[in-house]
């Protein structure tokens, strides 16, 4: 059994707030009973680019301007970063971004999770609390984009390729 499918089923999570306005910060806390190891899942926008970047590149992604991801962070409907917070120390394992209409649709962006904690449920919980915010804001088509070797894991979550044989259509300037 993954080390975290065991802290989950030995914690009691604490659920502090609800993100009743978006745009105002707070922050979102599971709490274990284990008095050295929290798991936080906040909605705080200061969040530490370089940080996030270091965290994009241990999966693999291309190195993105700072600037452009930080525009990013800001016009986003909703962002959520996974730390672990561990005898004092804050450490960013994961992170998911959502843009918006904000009346019908959104698009998921930017799921990461860092290598060490893939494959142990975070991924999971880190979606379902973003798919959660979002239907609390009565967003009822969530979409997103992802390679093939992640279609399973966003399946499992209830996502559908192609609904209805709908294709996604790009345009790149030339």
């Amino acid at each position: 059994m993954p080390k975290w499918i065991k802290f989950f089923k030995k914690s009691s999570f604490i659920y502090l707030s609800s993100l009743s306005s978006i745009h105002y910060y707070k922050k979102i806390i599971y709490h274990a009973i284990d008095k050295d190891l929290t798991l936080i899942i906040s909605n705080d926008i200061n969040i530490n680019i370089t940080e996030l970047e270091v965290l994009c590149s241990l999966v693999g992604w291309v190195k993105r301007p700072p600037q452009k991801v930080k525009k990013a962070i800001n016009t986003s409907l909703l962002n959520l970063t996974l730390s672990l917070h561990h005898r004092s120390q804050y450490k960013l394992i994961g992170f998911v971004r959502a843009i918006s209409d904000n009346a019908f649709n959104a698009t998921i962006w930017d799921m990461v999770i860092h290598p060490e904690y893939q494959s142990q449920g975070l991924g999971t919980i880190l979606m379902k609390t973003i798919i959660q915010e979002l239907r609390y804001l009565e967003i009822d088509t969530i979409t997103l984009f992802a390679d093939a070797k992640s279609i399973k894991f966003y399946n499992k979550l209830g996502f559908i390729p192609d609904p209805l044989n709908i294709k996604g259509m790009f345009w790149y300037p030339q």
